[in-house]
């Protein structure tokens, strides 16, 4: 941190590339006119991520960054940003800049043009972010303590109550499936649940609203990698709309209780064995963020192509609208999947060779995620968390600028524990029965003997 801080009387301020003296507003330097649309979005002075600015494009034109300046309260302070850095219309971007100087608890965030001395924009506060200050709306409003979302639209939304009933059931028998019970994924009047340490289940309807193991698979299947070996941590599972017949698609986070091995798998479940053999592995990891063993993929779920491209969906490895015939032959649609560990969703493109493309980062919003369910009938992303986030879930939707942002943040239901929930299953638009239709959750814990929860939504 910086030795010391320039006082400064009163609240939390935001300062638009203006300043004020002895009560008059004096006007900022000229500036090129895409500048104007480069503001200061989000601060982060504390915390896993500290000392970190994020910038963002209000504009309607990719604005060239190389060489601008940030600085804090300090001017010998000073980063540069490096050339060939560029922010297209509605992004945003962040910049650790803990190496050249320090946010204090009392600090400015300033950005320069590539001269050091225009100023584009600037930011200060009086306290330290707990956990981020962002700007609501973003790129236009104040300042606010608002979720860590650097890279990604600000959390500028109140969490409100469930929207379904606050009744919550027991959807399973006792002690059926015991702990480790992670993801799941509903097709029709199947739901599909990965458990841990390599295990995939095929539920069916139990006739008492909640589900039993199917046929052959009273005990659950054991998963493997490519070629028959290794236990893949199962944590997440989703199919396509090619179906289960189509293969079912797992996310490991590490190979048994190894280190990380953040991969896709999938699988052919037409067989009756007991074991089952990935047919094609996508590992991932090289191209992530590295985290713990245990840290890693822990949601995973399919969203069409065609879904995508209808409501403008922005391709971050091009920096423009998703054109799915850029890419070879593969699933028609992208794969989301959740890092525990960085709370961060990415997408990517699974070609059909066994080579990927990322065609999307997104900062959660939440400490951790731990399920994503695409409900196609509402065109949104479910995002889940656990006990770690007291239960909280939180819905996305493509908008405006082409990226995914939060329209909604949800509390637990009322009726429903703090739970080490790990999955949650959204059911189809067939199941809308009186404005609402199920939902389920399944409990790594195995609270009361009990894996799998029973519960609504409105339609």
């Amino acid at each position: 941190m910086t030795a010391s801080r320039v006082s400064r009387p009163g609240p939390l301020a935001v300062a638009c590339a203006s300043a004020v003296v002895a009560g008059v507003l004096l006007a900022p330097q000229a500036q090129a006119a895409p500048a104007d649309d480069i503001r200061i979005n989000e601060v982060v002075t504390t915390g896993s991520v500290d000392d970190s600015i994020e910038l963002y494009n209000k504009g309607t034109t990719t604005v060239d960054l190389s060489g601008w300046v940030l600085k804090d309260d300090n001017n010998s302070s000073s980063y540069k940003i490096a050339a060939g850095t560029t922010l297209t219309p509605g992004a945003a971007r962040a910049f650790d800049v803990h190496d050249k100087f320090g946010l204090g608890s009392d600090d400015d965030a300033r950005l320069y043009l590539a001269n050091g001395t225009t100023l584009v924009d600037s930011v200060s506060w009086s306290q330290h972010s707990d956990p981020s200050w962002s700007r609501c709306a973003d790129g236009t409003g104040a300042l606010r303590a608002a979720e860590v979302t650097l890279g990604s639209p600000n959390d500028c939304l109140a969490a409100v109550s469930w929207p379904g009933s606050g009744s919550v059931a027991n959807a399973d028998a006792s002690n059926v499936f015991g702990e480790d019970l992670s993801g799941l994924y509903q097709e029709g009047g199947v739901l599909w649940a990965a458990q841990n340490s390599g295990k995939l289940w095929r539920l069916v309807p139990n006739g008492t609203g909640g589900w039993q193991p199917d046929t052959g698979w009273s005990s659950g299947k054991t998963l493997r990698f490519p070629g028959g070996t290794g236990a893949p941590d199962s944590e997440g599972v989703t199919v396509t709309s090619a179906g289960s017949a189509g293969g079912v698609f797992v996310a490991s986070e590490r190979n048994g209780s190894g280190s990380s091995r953040l991969s896709v798998l999938k699988y052919d479940v037409t067989g009756s064995g007991s074991t089952l053999t990935a047919t094609k592995e996508w590992n991932l990891t090289a191209g992530l963020p590295s985290v713990g063993g245990n840290l890693g993929f822990e949601a995973i779920t399919w969203v069409p192509d065609s879904a995508l491209t209808a409501a403008g969906f922005r391709d971050e490895s091009t920096g423009t609208a998703y054109v799915p015939s850029q890419y070879g032959a593969h699933t028609g649609g992208v794969f989301f999947v959740g890092v525990e560990g960085t709370a961060m969703i990415y997408g990517y493109v699974l070609l059909d060779s066994g080579s990927f493309t990322r065609v999307a980062s997104i900062s959660s919003g939440l400490a951790g995620v731990m399920e994503l369910q695409w409900e196609p009938q509402a065109s949104r992303l479910w995002v889940v968390c656990d006990d770690t986030c007291a239960g909280q879930h939180r819905t996305l939707k493509v908008n405006a600028s082409g990226v995914f942002a939060a329209t909604a943040v949800y509390n637990r239901p009322s009726g429903m524990s703090n739970l080490n929930n790990e999955g949650f299953a959204v059911s189809g638009a067939a199941e809308c029965v009186g404005g609402s239709k199920p939902v389920y959750w399944s409990d790594d814990s195995n609270t009361s003997g009990h894996a799998l929860r029973r519960g609504s939504i409105t339609c």
